[in-house]
């Protein structure tokens, strides 16, 4: 069966900024100017609308292949009205995602190093053709339009290329795409009312995240906006921030450098006040009212529903999803207490503070979430998996130290209160009566030390989370925690320390396999790549050895400057490794559950929500409790567990 690869370039009176692919692609006002395409390996040619429709195309059967094909696929179906299946589609963006590097077409090329790059010059061409003049009127210009149909053409060669030289994806990793495609299509339901009232707070929260800056910075920094923001960063990065930073002629820190930052675990490179003050910068630009502006601008106008929202293997590492638009991934977990009286409050104009909360800020943040609501007379069943990498992790390690472990969960015993009673030296009896009498803080020691420690961090790291946790430990019981909790699960280093074993050796032993617990590697001579129990494969592009010594790989999450000439670089060690199989593998986890699960409109790292009547919600929560909790094949004597909520907000 032959392969058509494709591209579109159309126009729209819609602000292409402002609305999702999914409502510029139905909008009426849409115009197709040009399809180029190309079957398997013949060379690319372009129809116009001013001619007859190809038949070869309309008559295709077979893969269609496109980069991000969510577009392609909705111009056929909503312009065009032909009617491929969904499962002919295959994403290049999702494939080069899934192979651990950037999904846009211009940064692969450069991530990749491809003989054949995005042309640049499409960006101008969209804006001087696809956007309307302020009269409302198109420029037609033939030279234009010339140079349109060859820059589109550019693109079908480029993907083409580029797709070839990456590994394709899996059937499992096909279908999974189809999976997402399908809860993009549902769609969420938006409360526009309440996205609309939360935008005319947008002045107060504003003086609120820059009020923050002044504490944060004890007065140093009055407001993210003044060039004193950077140099105060600066003064506080480690070195390795401090190169990312680095444009090649200044320091900076632009939308992209504070996501690499932000993207950083260390605290060491980047201290918890620093990263406080890079949050605000971001939440400067992109406030609560702005996240409430996007939901409200993407929903369909038809039914307040934003499609398009979830990006399959949009966290390279691990190829775990990410958001787009609605960004519901990055939507703070906390939700308000009272929903329903805080939305009534804000519809009708009250004042909301201190009603609901002592800063505006802080009432906005916890009504993000509610936001999103089921249809009248349905609701909405959200279960998320307990503890499930503090599960997956010791299964991984597939040694006796991981089943006592696993043996913790099974048995129904508090994880917290275990780790509690290795670092106090006293009964777990003893320290839950202390926990439910809430005369002790052992057990929270005990949750910090499980969410710390377990990617092998240190006492450095105990800190941070003791930090969020409101756990405050001198310098020397943080250590006796450190210690009590490795003396505890001695398995979390052994791994640590077979997957260190297992990816060196593979890096210096060319096409072998090398396995550490239930983990394989295998260095190709560029990329260094590693396979998970469920069969995905994942990869460090680009790994080699530093002068030290340490494997390094190019990093895809790490966009570079324009005039940047190398990608930048990410060391790999122990700890990284366990936190992107043990991710990795609990995706898997969540991939296999949603395959049974249709109902699905939404998934959260280790949550899956669906909508359903109502009437049906106490049979669609067993299922989905059961379904989460039935652990597949491959993944034999992993146990599960998930706890789940009913409602009509997401909370």
């Amino acid at each position: 069966m032959s392969i058509l690869w494709l591209d579109f370039e159309t126009r729209s009176r819609c602000d292409l900024k402002a609305k999702g692919v999914y409502n510029y692609a139905q909008d009426a006002s849409t115009d197709v100017l040009c399809m180029s395409y190309a079957f398997d390996d013949d060379e690319v040619v372009t129809w116009t609308p001013d001619q007859p429709f190809p038949a070869a195309v309309r008559d295709h059967t077979g893969l269609i292949y496109a980069h991000n094909a969510a577009f392609e696929r909705l111009i056929f179906w909503y312009v065009l009205q032909i009617n491929f299946k969904l499962e002919q589609f295959y994403c290049t963006a999702a494939q080069s995602r899934a192979n651990c590097a950037p999904g846009s077409l211009e940064d692969v090329g450069r991530f990749s190093g491809a003989s054949m790059k995005k042309d640049h010059r499409g960006a101008q061409l969209i804006r001087l053709l696809s956007i309307p003049k302020a009269d409302g009127t198109f420029n037609n210009s033939p030279e234009l339009m010339a140079e349109m149909v060859a820059y589109c053409e550019q693109d079908v060669r480029a993907m083409r290329a580029i797709s070839q030289a990456l590994r394709p994806m899996s059937a499992d990793e096909l279908a999974d795409y189809h999976v997402n495609e399908r809860i993009n299509d549902r769609g969420l339901l938006v409360d526009v009312p309440l996205c609309r009232a939360a935008v005319q707070y947008a002045g107060a929260e504003m003086l609120e995240i820059e009020q923050i800056v002044r504490e944060v910075t004890e007065g140093a920094i009055t407001s993210v906006r003044s060039p004193k923001m950077r140099e105060w960063v600066l003064e506080r990065v480690g070195p390795e921030a401090k190169k990312l930073m680095w444009t090649g002629e200044k320091y900076s820190i632009d939308k992209t450098v504070r996501a690499n930052l932000l993207a950083m675990e260390d605290p060491d490179e980047i201290p918890p006040a620093v990263a406080d003050v890079i949050q605000c910068a971001d939440d400067l630009w992109a406030s609560s009212v702005a996240k409430f502006s996007r939901l409200a601008s993407l929903a369909d106008e038809e039914d307040a529903r934003v499609r398009g929202a979830f990006v399959f293997a949009g966290g390279s590492a691990t190829g775990r999803a990410s958001s787009y638009g609605a960004q519901v991934h990055n939507l703070p977990r906390k939700s308000a207490k009272d929903p329903d009286a805080v939305r009534t409050a804000m519809v009708r104009g009250h004042e909301i503070v201190p009603r609901f909360e002592k800063r505006i800020t802080d009432v906005l943040k916890k009504m993000l979430r509610p936001a999103i609501v089921a249809a009248p007379g349905h609701v909405l069943i959200a279960y998320d998996w307990s503890a499930i990498e503090g599960r997956v992790h010791p299964w991984l390690s597939n040694c006796s130290a991981g089943e006592k472990k696993l043996d913790v969960f099974r048995s129904g015993l508090d994880p917290y209160i275990v780790n509690a009673s290795a670092t106090f030296r006293l009964p777990y009896e003893h320290i839950q009566a202390e926990h439910e009498a809430g005369r002790s803080d052992m057990r929270q020691i005990g949750k910090v030390q499980e969410l710390a420690l377990g990617f092998l961090g240190g006492a450095g790291a105990f800190e941070t989370f003791g930090r969020i946790y409101g756990v405050h430990l001198s310098t020397s019981e943080v250590q006796r925690a450190v210690d009590g909790w490795r003396r505890a699960n001695p398995w979390a280093q052994m791994h640590g320390q077979a997957l260190e074993g297992a990816y060196l050796r593979a890096m210096r032993h060319k096409g072998r396999e090398f396995s550490a617990g239930r983990i394989t590697y295998m260095f190709d001579g560029q990329t260094l790549w590693y396979s998970l129990p469920s069969g995905r494969v994942l990869c460090y592009p680009n790994a080699k050895f530093d002068d030290e010594g340490n494997v390094t790989y190019t990093k895809a999450a790490w966009k570079p400057a324009a005039d940047a000439k190398e990608w930048p670089r990410a060391r790999l060690w122990r700890g990284l490794a366990c936190e992107n199989v043990v991710q990795a593998t609990a995706h898997d986890l969540l991939r296999y559950a949603m395959r049974q699960l249709p109902e699905t409109v939404a998934h959260v790292h280790d949550e899956i929500v669906v909508e359903c009547p109502a009437d049906q919600a106490e049979s669609v929560s067993r299922r989905v409790h059961e379904v989460m909790c039935t652990a597949p094949g491959w993944a034999a004597g992993l146990p599960l567990a998930a706890e789940g909520t009913t409602t009509t907000r997401y909370s």
